[in-house]
């Protein structure tokens, strides 16, 4: 369970950087400066990665946790 949070939290720092860039690129991200299309976007990417990350640190404590005994 805990590699599969590890995982998690890689993939995370995989995907959602790619999808912010993608977004970055989008037309509709920015007109005059960001757009609420960008934000909206930008918060989901924030919120993603720190959601993440948390999971992938709970991963490897577990991991590590078990590796003790």
């Amino acid at each position: 369970m805990s590699l599969f949070l590890v995982a998690f939290g890689v993939w995370s720092w995989v995907i959602w950087p790619t999808f912010l860039k993608n977004i970055w690129k989008d037309p509709r991200s920015f007109s005059d400066g960001p757009t609420a299309f960008f934000t909206v976007h930008l918060v989901l990417v924030i919120v993603s990665l720190v959601l993440g990350s948390i999971i992938g640190v709970l991963g490897v404590r577990g991991f590590l946790a078990t590796r003790r005994r």
